[in-house]
């Protein structure tokens, strides 16, 4: 079985320990799926991140998506969310084993990702389209993330630069995270976001149309669910800056959001990515808190 050694070391750097004894067992686990239900493996997806996803067929020749994750609390959430969507503005899942970290998937044909699309305005509107149909209410018994645990990583990362010595300043972290206390403490909207909507995790399929795939399944303001998107592929464009205002303005009119509470939304947002990113070693921190930086003068302008 081809499991690419970037894949490996990317699992080993993440999972330590138990990322390593998940991909020992990972070709067995595989097998294991493919024999209970009656599977004919392919080939691994090109874009392998931190789930192990093949490409497989059934006993009637017809495609599927087997993905495979360490087993643990992410990974039953997002099966968790993927049951909440039940197909709605999202692929299908058709069969799930929680133990051993699997999911059966609906396969989208062709696949084709939103960032191949070269009209920007046709983009913005199919991912409003898209973030519109998983718009979740949460169920009374749910027991899902909050953007608030997500937040911690604000403080973690003033922790670890208690000199205010690291590349972001402490009063910029500070700030991003009083924006998304006033935004969750005066929200009345908390649903179920997405938490990852980005070009990437929208794909085409020619049954259905644009459809979200990967969901994280967070609660939170649905304002904290346009910034992955907004932040992304901004900078293989000439303009980075304008492109990005371009789709704050493109979203705020689509989605008829408020346009100082999504751009503190993008300020928290950002800078938290970007916090993650500098924890990572990540040098796309210094894209991300660059975005961040652009949010904050639109705000300032606005």
């Amino acid at each position: 079985m081809d499991i690419p050694t970037s894949f490996q070391e990317k699992i080993r750097n993440c999972f330590g320990k138990p990322g390593e004894e998940w991909l020992q067992s990972l070709e067995s686990n595989v097998n294991h799926m493919a024999e209970v239900w009656g599977l004919t493996l392919k080939s691994p997806v090109t874009n392998l991140s931190y789930n192990y996803v093949m490409n497989v067929m059934d006993e009637n020749n017809y495609p599927y998506i087997l993905k495979m994750g360490l087993p643990g609390f992410d990974f039953e959430n997002e099966i968790r969310t993927m049951q909440l969507y039940n197909g709605q503005g999202c692929a299908k899942l058709v069969k799930a084993d929680v133990e051993r970290g699997a999911m059966l998937l609906e396969s989208l044909q062709p696949g084709t990702m939103l960032c191949t699309e070269t009209d920007e305005t046709v983009v913005v509107q199919q991912f409003c389209r898209v973030w519109k149909q998983i718009r979740r209410p949460l169920p009374e018994d749910a027991d899902f993330p909050t953007v608030l645990h997500w937040a911690s990583a604000f403080s973690k990362y003033q922790s670890n630069y208690p000199k205010n010595n690291g590349p972001i300043l402490n009063e910029w972290v500070m700030m991003a995270a009083e924006f998304l206390n006033e935004i969750r403490q005066t929200t009345t909207e908390n649903g179920l976001l997405h938490g990852d909507l980005h070009h990437e995790n929208i794909l085409f399929s020619n049954e259905r149309g644009w459809l979200a795939i990967d969901p994280k399944g967070v609660v939170g303001d649905p304002y904290f669910d346009v910034v992955s998107f907004m932040i992304n592929h901004l900078f293989k464009n000439p303009d980075p800056e304008n492109l990005l205002k371009l789709r704050v303005d493109l979203i705020c009119e689509l989605l008829q959001m408020n346009r100082e509470k999504l751009l503190k939304a993008a300020i928290s947002m950002s800078t938290l990515y970007a916090c993650w990113a500098v924890e990572d070693n990540d040098l796309y921190w210094k894209e991300t808190y660059q975005c961040a930086k652009w949010f904050n003068k639109f705000l300032i302008e606005n």
